[in-house]
C-alpha cells in the first residue's frame, strides 16, 4: 500500500494493491500504473533510479517518485 494524491480529484488517498493495473521496470525507475478511488489511471515512478532525470517528454507522464517518510 502507498499514499498518492490523485491528479483527477485532487484527493490524497490510500492506495491498494488490488488496485495496481501494471508495473514496469525502466532506464527511469518503476513505472507503477494504477487506479484511483474516483476511477482515474493514474501513474508513478519510484525506485533507486526515479530520482535522476527523467527526458522532458516522459516528464510530463509520470509524477516525481515519492519521498521517504520523515522521522
Amino acid at each position: 500500500m502507498f499514499t498518492h494524491t490523485c491528479s483527477a480529484c485532487h484527493r490524497r488517498e490510500l492506495i491498494f494493491p488490488s488496485q495496481v493495473t501494471g508495473m514496469e521496470n525502466t532506464d527511469h525507475g518503476i513505472v507503477v500504473t494504477f487506479t484511483c478511488w474516483c476511477d482515474a489511471e493514474q501513474t508513478i515512478v519510484t525506485g533507486l533510479k526515479a530520482t535522476q532525470p527523467v527526458a522532458p517528454a516522459a516528464e510530463a507522464a509520470v509524477e516525481p517518485a515519492l519521498a521517504p517518510a520523515a522521522a
